[in-house]
């Protein structure tokens, strides 16, 4: 980790794993890139499984992970409390379902915000649709914690449809482009979808933000100065390379930045994408173990408690890891019934 000088934007910098870390109130940021091969026709890889720790595959043999799928790669069922989760796919496809009795596909740029609250079981699983041409996967999965106030509301998912997350396109005077994608707070005239009721996000106070940005080669950008005087913001540069004002930022690394001033984001050679993390911290204690987050450990033991003894609802579905068959689309069905269908 590398500190800055007194004009440099950059104040920390860090390099990056598969998991980044994060600052207040986010936790921390996984991140999938898996150049999965065609399907079979029932959603799982048409290559060999031999040599592979199934149940726990995280190894990245050949480009890509079974994770904790044993037939269809992904995430069966598996509980968390105490925090949201917010996914954002940009390539590829999630077949979502809960102990509420919601089930989704989505992906191929739409988002899915996820408050776990007082308790909710998920399975995330990657379904290879495509027999003919290989299925790419790429998604970030965010960490965002609850106050302690807020650490048992009751859970709540919501969808971001790819055509409705609004963007920002800017072209420098060379005619090279940036383009912004804003999951989460306002960048000028654009206005993020509304997050679950009881997210942090949902404070202005809060001053969270969650942008995709991505520069053409040699192209720059103007970030502006957040709202909050304790506002924390991160950057993580994880294609091409990237400079912030004159800092050079290399591929795979994060830096937390000033946010008391603009900064100037300038690509490299190869251009660069770039994920924005910004919020004003929670500033409670942070109690975790696996899938639940809470304030004390006495909380986290109850947790563990309270799932053994109620199954957070139950698994209403016939195996751990449904999916949702090769022909569905995008859609998304809540648990009361409400029924929202995408093109793709």
């Amino acid at each position: 980790m590398t500190t800055a000088t007194t004009d440099d934007p950059v104040l920390q910098e860090v390099p990056l794993g598969a998991q980044w870390p994060t600052v207040d109130p986010f936790l921390f940021c996984a991140h999938h890139r898996d150049a999965y091969p065609e399907g079979d026709g029932d959603l799982a890889p048409t290559a060999p499984l031999t040599g592979r720790e199934l149940g726990s595959d995280f190894a990245g043999v050949d480009g890509w992970n079974m994770y904790h799928g044993t037939r269809v790669p992904g995430f069966p069922q598996h509980p968390h409390r105490g925090f949201e989760t917010v996914t954002v796919v940009r390539e590829g496809l999630i077949d979502h379902s809960d102990s509420l009795g919601a089930t989704a596909r989505f992906g191929r740029g739409d988002a899915q915000w996820l408050t776990a609250g007082a308790g909710v079981v998920h399975s995330e699983m990657f379904p290879l649709v495509r027999t003919d041409a290989p299925n790419p996967l790429h998604l970030f999965q965010i960490w965002l914690n609850l106050p302690a106030a807020d650490k048992l509301v009751p859970p709540y998912f919501t969808m971001q449809w790819a055509e409705e997350i609004p963007q920002v396109r800017h072209e420098d005077e060379a005619g090279r482009a940036t383009v912004v994608t804003v999951y989460a707070g306002a960048l000028g005239d654009a206005r993020p979808l509304t997050p679950p009721p009881d997210s942090w996000a949902a404070r202005p106070e809060s001053d969270l933000a969650i942008w995709h940005i991505e520069l053409a080669p040699g192209a720059t950008w103007t970030l502006p100065a957040a709202v909050g005087p304790d506002t924390i913001r991160t950057l993580y540069a994880f294609a091409g390379d990237l400079r912030a004002d004159a800092h050079p930022l290399g591929t795979d690394t994060g830096a937390v930045v000033r946010c008391d001033r603009v900064v100037t984001l300038t690509g490299g050679d190869e251009g660069a994408e770039v994920l924005l993390l910004q919020g004003r911290p929670i500033g409670e204690p942070v109690a975790r173990y696996g899938p639940f987050v809470m304030t004390t450990e006495d909380e986290i033991r109850q947790a563990f408690a309270d799932y053994q003894r109620t199954g957070f609802g139950g698994w209403p579905w016939a195996d751990d890891a449904p999916d949702n068959g090769r022909e569905r689309g995008r859609f998304a069905r809540h648990a009361d019934g409400r029924l929202e269908e995408r093109d793709g």
